[in-house]
């Protein structure tokens, strides 16, 4: 890793994480993910160490995801093991975003501009989850023919209704009111605010410092949608999501019923199981221990290697999935993504409920 590709400092009582590859909008790697990690543990038990603070450098955002590129790479090759380097890369970074989840300092983290995919499991597990004006948030998997992961099944499955599974299958992106609604973010405040708190933070708690700046957010869109959103995505099938969808009347549930039919069929029917299942799961863990057997299994599929070519190597935004169609997908194909790994599987240790918070929705 290139040192500046991560800021790691401490001072004035905070422990400092910046990602520093702003032309990638500070894309996550593996050698990143590490030097993460190993800053929050050293950082455990550290009193030098009242708060953490994750910020992203750049004006575009705190970051867009993982490095697909070099996932292509892997997946393109044959290396598509857990053993693969993209494999071994994911087992560090769901430890990662389990750390995060369980982190008993607070962490507060800035999630200014584009947050995307692997950007939602370093922000979205953390305890004081901030978003401005400029925020635009979401888990974009399925339409590389990946599936959500980094613990992000946990979050969508926890949304007011069925904003997730929405979000999940459409990749839709969620301005700052949206974030917080879906229970993704905690605090709204101006991006020309951030600077400001960085500095209170110095000599405040979190809580305090975070009072100082933060106002009432924005309205939710997709929380106002509820009543459509709710009844389209609520059936057991994607089809009959997408039939739900077409018949709704609605011009915006339609929207989202083309939106949906654009991204790989697979990973959509993947995606509702996956999110099905974490809405049943009583930990972070034990969904990222799910998560991962997916991501391994989608790492060898056709549709991950085409979707990338597509979205981001060729750009030509065509991708020729395989199966084309949701009704050729078989269910031996999607049950083919949750086989156990045996002595590769990730196996973060089960733990009890950690409390989780409710979204203001739910507090209601």
């Amino acid at each position: 890793m290139n040192e500046s590709e991560v800021i790691v400092d401490k001072r004035d009582g905070l422990g400092l994480i910046t990602l520093n590859r702003p032309k990638a909008i500070n894309a996550l790697n593996h050698p990143m993910t590490l030097a993460i990690t190993a800053a929050l543990q050293a950082w455990v038990d550290d009193d030098e160490v009242r708060t953490v603070v994750v910020t992203g450098a750049g004006e575009r955002g705190l970051c867009a995801g993982g490095d697909i590129v070099a996932i292509h790479n892997d997946a393109k090759s044959g290396a598509t093991t857990a053993d693969s380097a993209t494999g071994v890369f994911w087992r560090d970074e769901y430890v990662l975003n389990a750390l995060i989840g369980r982190y008993p300092k607070p962490y507060v983290v800035v999630m200014d501009g584009i947050v995307m995919g692997g950007g939602v499991g370093l922000s979205g597990h953390g305890s004081h989850r901030i978003v401005t004006e400029r925020s635009k948030v979401g888990m974009p998997e399925v339409g590389i023919g990946f599936i959500p992961d980094v613990g992000g099944t946990y979050l969508l499955a926890r949304t007011p209704g069925e904003i997730g599974t929405h979000v999940a299958l459409t990749t839709a992106r969620m301005n700052a009111g949206d974030t917080i609604a879906a229970g993704f973010a905690d605090y709204y405040m101006a991006s020309e605010d951030i600077p400001a708190l960085l500095e209170t933070l110095r000599t405040e708690t979190a809580e305090i410092a975070i009072a100082k700046f933060a106002t009432d957010a924005p309205e939710s869109g997709l929380l106002a949608q509820r009543d459509w959103i709710d009844a389209c995505y609520s059936a057991d099938t994607v089809e009959e999501i997408v039939d739900r969808l077409r018949s709704h009347g609605s011009p915006e549930a339609a929207k989202a019923g083309t939106e949906l039919l654009a991204k790989s069929p697979v990973a959509l029917k993947v995606t509702l199981r996956s999110l099905r299942a974490a809405r049943a799961a009583t930990s972070l863990e034990a969904v990222l221990n799910a998560e991962y057997r997916v991501s391994i299994a989608a790492l060898a599929s056709h549709d991950l290697v085409e979707g990338i070519r597509a979205q981001v190597i060729d750009k030509d935004r065509n991708p020729q999935w395989s199966p084309a169609t949701l009704a050729d997908v078989t269910d031996a194909q999607v049950d083919a993504y949750f086989a156990e790994l045996g002595n590769r599987e990730l196996g973060l240790p089960q733990r009890s409920p950690r409390g989780d918070r409710t979204t203001p929705e739910e507090s209601k």
